[in-house]
């Protein structure tokens, strides 16, 4: 009976760390993500570093050269091992056998694999030096305002994208809400959402589209590896949510309920707790 009740124990504490182990994996790599696909590329044009291209090599050239085809396989089999990995986990067969096996846990390991295969891309994407760049700005003066304007307009939808996830349950996105509601018995919390809530969810887990596009197409030097990666998030975004009239009328309410806790009310009376919020 002690070793039953000391495993008993033991497992919400395991459940928590492996969490928050979690939590902190996919945190560092959205920072890096964040690195990889804005920040690098834009102070790469700043400092002057190496080039990202080579304008004076035709195409009919490089479809032929062994190094450029070789950098565009490997980096196509990273991203075609993202999409399965996202994809694959997200399947419902696969998604319920992993829920039987890992229980609250599911959500977790979900997004460690995610961020497990993000780390991979990032870390073993190869660069097309050896192709002409779809654009590079390089006259004065936009060789210098123009990546300072690209810098500006991706710091801002990167906080955006922050702030939207905010305001989505990032703790239920990331899986922390799953095992802190199933420590304290209350079942799955997405359960505990309303229809509409619901719904939403299942067309749309990915709800930062119109800001990862900016940060994926406006650099001021486009090399051939950046329309690659560009084209297939986009796609993949793309295809990932259909959203419908149901659902727009649904974000619209939530995000009227949300700005109302920043409003303060007619007359400056405060506001009773609770009223005029939607219900999730």
């Amino acid at each position: 009976m002690a070793a039953e009740s000391l495993r008993g124990a033991a497992r919400p504490v395991f459940v928590a760390c492996v969490a928050l182990g979690s939590f902190a994996f996919v945190f560092v790599t959205g920072a890096d993500f964040v690195r990889f696909v804005s920040f690098r590329a834009i102070y790469h044009n700043i400092t002057g570093g190496p080039a990202l291209c080579r304008d004076s090599v035709s195409w009919s050239l490089v479809l032929r050269d062994v190094s450029v085809l070789k950098a565009l396989c490997v980096d196509v089999g990273l991203l075609g091992l993202f999409t399965v990995q996202h994809s694959l986990l997200a399947w419902s067969p696969v998604k319920q056998a992993c829920g039987s096996v890992l229980g609250s846990l599911n959500r977790a390991v979900y997004c460690a694999a995610t961020a497990a295969t993000l780390q991979l891309l990032m870390h073993f994407w190869q660069p097309v030096t050896g192709a002409p760049c779809l654009w590079s700005v390089r006259h004065a003066p936009w060789d210098i305002w123009f990546p300072l304007i690209c810098f500006t307009l991706h710091f801002l939808c990167w906080a955006v994208i922050f702030s939207i996830l905010l305001i989505f349950d990032y703790p239920e996105l990331l899986g922390l809400k799953q095992v802190y509601y199933d420590c304290l018995g209350l079942g799955d919390p997405l359960a505990l959402k309303s229809a509409r809530a619901q719904r939403l969810y299942a067309h749309l887990r990915h709800p930062v589209c119109l800001e990862l596009l900016v940060v994926l197409w406006l650099l001021p030097t486009f090399p051939l590896d950046r329309l690659l990666l560009a084209a297939y998030l986009s796609a993949y975004v793309a295809l990932g949510h259909s959203l419908d009239a149901q659902d727009y009328a649904y974000l619209r309410s939530q995000l009227r309920s949300k700005l109302q806790l920043f409003c303060p009310p007619p007359g400056g009376a405060p506001q009773e707790p609770g009223s005029g919020r939607g219900k999730d």
